[in-house]
């Protein structure tokens, strides 16, 4: 009695401890769902409560885009209203106005849907004329018994507006419509807007337009209708219109605002109610989820309680060890299979089934031959694998194979095999890995195949194409031209990059390359040369267009890429092309200088004949008379003669050094006296065309080294020409409104170096499309006379000063059509022959 008693005093404390064990493995989980239950319920109903908030942002926020798009409407409705009655007050006289501005309120009508009409009234408010005379929009007003009312509301508004010389509003007017009408629904409540026309304080009438509130919803858009419902109220809560008759929830969210359309405006109330989602729908079962799941795991814990404690250390070892297996097998791209000892498959991890398009199932087990082998190779893949199993192929290297996808597609692989032994130290079977090595075969059979096309590109090529390797000169690689013109070595390379001294420096910096750190610097390379044009010394005197880069060999070494075209047949004709040019430029100075001939002898004719009369006069008096006061009288008339003849000998002189034919001969020249002389020389046909010209020069403007005989040549062709286009453009009778040919000279600061700018702009009709893509080429003239060679030599003058001409068209200030052409001309300040004398005074 007294044992039973100890045992059960010494056993009591381990069987709490046993129950307060099992307690804790019970109720620790119970606990973490009581407690998962009650977050998820806290943050359900914060997010409800989130999501709530949200929606009353996002309706003030749709209420108050829709309130601003209506006022904007309202605003350029009023202000387009006010410019209609601008239009009407300045086209009293104006038939053609009038029917513009009736275009203007037609166009009004028509592009806002809340205007369907709109009356212009006198000052004695009687109706003169409405838009839009037929249109379906319109039309209905007349088909219903509520004329009085909405004339009776036309004329408080007019009546409002007169006092006030304001824009009004009238009130609402509810249409009563007989029958079922279709815009019934839509235009059931109208009103009118009043904008008085005032001239000199005086209201001399009314331009009057009939707004539907209907019409005012649609300039919200339909997306926002869509998700939304808006409705215009009145004051005392009268439902004016409403977007949609689809009701809203009991729940629904509304917000309303006051348009404030006018200053004398009714008050018009904006509501918004929402379409809200079917959210408590999917809130409870949210919850019911929550708590059926809660249930199922206390249910699953109760009955799993027992099995945890004696499986929970072998699952922790054995998932330890699955996981670590599982994460090697599926990170890696190599497809893995497991075989024994008769060949049958009894293991295959994901990258294997992703490859073959087989899932595990279906391929364990399997024997060969296997259904991934190719139909046409199964003999040759099993004799394959029968040698390998009995290792008496080489697998250092593995075996390189094909298998066939599930879907037919083949892909190439690299096949590795090894034993499989167990723990006792024997085989039980193979496993082989395999690695798609198709897109690296592809990508090198397709470096192969673009290397070969590049290599016969470059072969076909009829320019030289050479690689140098700057440390010892030697010829890294030369396509067909090369070789058969310089040979198999790297001399002609040199000849054509530069002299020794550049030779030396290209070795200086490939050894300071060697010596830095590893890698060519990015900034040294890819920088491409201009080109360059080099005459052979060798006695060909063959020309030849060099580019040369540095690259980095395929080794890391720097190299020189070097490409070299033959342009001799090109220099050749450039050559004779600048001959024909002179011979061109000589007979186009003699055509302009018999254009112009006439113009010079009726002025050479005025100084001529004052000669002629002062002389005659001199003569007559010394006939008769010799009094020292005579001579007095006679020393005027000499000077005057004097200064005359100056003047005709001036004119013929520059006629006779403008046709004077010699080489182009360079001078510092100041362009102010060139634009005068070319001015001078063209202002006598401009005066006997009644057209004038105008100069505008910058000042202190540096002198140029240019031929001038030749810029003038340019200058005064082009003046003519747009003497010509304006003559063109405008008769006779109106050449008084004609603009004048204008020529103007600044700097040209936007490039750089800064060029010197001649432009010279007319304002004739411009020049088409197909003229100016064609005007610069030899022989093409608009002129039933013309030769078609004066832009041609223009632009050939100014490519010979290494300067540029172009033309370019203006339009009137509409932007509608043409308004006269502008040919400019940008000369450089220095001459490349003085930049290169300076150079080579630097390096002396």
């Amino acid at each position: 009695m007294k044992s039973s008693v100890l045992t059960n005093l010494v056993l009591k404390p381990f069987n709490w401890l046993r129950k307060i064990r099992g307690l804790k493995l019970v109720y620790t989980p119970l606990l973490a769902i009581v407690l998962f239950t009650l977050v998820m319920g806290i943050i359900l109903g914060t997010l409800q409560l989130q999501d709530k908030g949200q929606q009353e942002a996002a309706l003030f926020r749709e209420l108050s885009f829709a309130k601003q798009r209506i006022q904007l409407r309202f605003s350029n409705n009023t202000e387009s209203l006010n410019t209609i009655n601008r239009e009407i007050a300045a086209s009293s006289d104006d038939m053609k106005l009038k029917q513009l501005v009736r275009e203007q309120s037609n166009d009004l009508v028509q592009n806002n849907q809340e205007i369907v009409k709109i009356i212009w009234l006198d000052a004695d408010s009687s109706r003169v004329w409405s838009v839009p005379i037929s249109n379906p929009k319109s039309d209905w007003i007349g088909k219903h018994q509520n004329d009085q009312a909405i004339n009776e509301a036309l004329s408080s508004a007019i009546e409002l507006s007169r006092v006030t010389n304001r824009t009004s509003f009238s009130q609402f007017i509810s249409l009563d419509f007989a029958g079922s009408q279709p815009v019934a629904k839509d235009r059931r409540t109208v009103f009118w807007q009043v904008a008085p026309n005032i001239v000199g304080g005086q209201a001399i009438g009314f331009l009057a337009a009939l707004y539907t509130t209907q019409g005012i919803l649609d300039v919200i858009p339909a997306e926002l209708k869509a998700h939304y419902r808006f409705t215009l109220l009145s004051d005392n809560d009268r439902v004016l219109a409403i977007s949609s008759d689809r009701n809203t929830p009991k729940r629904a969210f509304s917000n309303q605002t006051s348009l404030d359309i006018g200053v004398l405006s009714p008050n018009i109330v904006l509501r918004i109610d929402t379409y809200p989602p079917p959210t408590d729908l999917t809130f409870r079962m949210l919850i019911g989820v929550v708590l059926g799941l809660s249930v199922f795991v206390i249910w699953s814990l109760w009955s799993v309680l027992k099995q945890m404690q004696v499986r929970q250390e072998a699952e922790a070892n054995l998932r330890t060890e699955t996981s670590f297996r599982n994460a090697m097998e599926n990170s890696t791209p190599v497809g893995i299979r497991a075989h024994d000892m008769q060949k049958r498959i009894t293991y295959v991890n994901r990258a294997f089934c992703e490859m073959t398009g087989w899932t595990a199932k279906e391929l364990i087990g399997l024997t060969p031959p296997f259904p991934f082998w190719p139909d046409s190779k199964r003999d040759e893949l099993v004799e394959k694998m029968n040698r390998v199993l009995r290792s008496e192929i080489d697998l250092k290297n593995g075996i390189e194979g094909s298998i066939m996808r599930r879907d037919g597609t083949m892909i190439q692989t690299r096949t590795f095999i090894a034993p499989l032994i167990n723990e006792k130290g024997k085989q039980t079977g193979w496993v082989t890995s395999l690695i798609d090595i198709s897109e690296p075969k592809k990508i090198r059979e397709e470096l192969a195949a673009s290397q070969e096309r590049f290599i016969t590109v470059l072969e076909g090529l009829d320019a030289a194409v050479s690689v140098v390797d700057l440390e010892n000169d030697k010829l890294l690689f030369a396509n067909r031209f090369y070789r058969e013109n310089f040979g198999d070595d790297s001399k002609g390379h040199f000849m054509l990059a530069g002299n020794a001294d550049d030779l030396q420096t290209l070795h200086d910096v490939a050894e300071d390359l060697q010596d830095s750190p590893p890698g060519i610097p990015t900034s040294f390379l890819y920088q491409e040369s201009e080109s360059e044009e080099i005459q052979l010394s060798d006695g060909s005197n063959k020309w030849y267009e060099v580019r040369h880069r540095f690259i980095p060999w395929v080794d890391g070494r720097l190299a020189q890429l070097l490409i070299a075209t033959d342009i001799s047949v090109r220099k050749e004709a450039e050559e004779l092309s600048r001959q024909q040019e002179e011979r061109m430029q000589f007979t186009s100075r003699l055509t302009t200088m018999g254009e112009m001939a006439s113009s010079l002898a009726h002025e050479l004719n005025q100084p001529l004949s004052a000669i002629s009369n002062y002389c005659m006069g001199v003569a007559k008096r010394l006939e008769g008379n010799s009094d020292p006061a005579v001579t007095k009288e006679i020393l005027p008339a000499l000077e005057k003669a004097s200064e005359q003849a100056h003047r005709a000998g001036t004119i013929i002189q520059r006629i006779r050094g403008f046709v004077k034919r010699s080489e182009p001969q360079r001078k510092s020249t100041t362009i102010a006296e060139i634009i005068n002389d070319a001015v001078g020389l063209v202002e006598i046909e401009a005066h006997r065309h009644r057209l004038a010209i105008t100069s505008n020069i910058a000042d202190n403007l540096p002198t140029v080294d240019i031929d001038p005989v030749l810029i003038l040549q340019v200058l005064v062709n082009l003046l003519k020409n747009g003497l010509d286009s304006t003559r063109e453009a405008y008769p006779l009778s109106s050449r008084w409104s004609a603009p004048p040919v204008a020529i103007s000279a600044d700097l040209d600061t936007s490039i750089f170096p800064a060029m010197l700018r001649i432009q010279v702009s007319d304002g004739g009709a411009g020049i088409p499309e197909s003229v100016s893509e064609r005007m610069f080429e030899p022989f093409f003239s608009t002129k039933s006379d013309g030769m078609g060679m004066g832009l041609n030599i223009c632009r050939s003058i100014i490519e010979s000063h290494h300067g540029r001409l172009w033309a370019v068209n203006r339009m009137d200030q509409e932007q509608t059509k043409l308004s006269g052409c502008t040919f400019t001309i940008l000369l450089p300040l220095v001459s490349p022959e003085a930049t290169e004398a300076m150079g080579a005074k630097e390096n002396i």
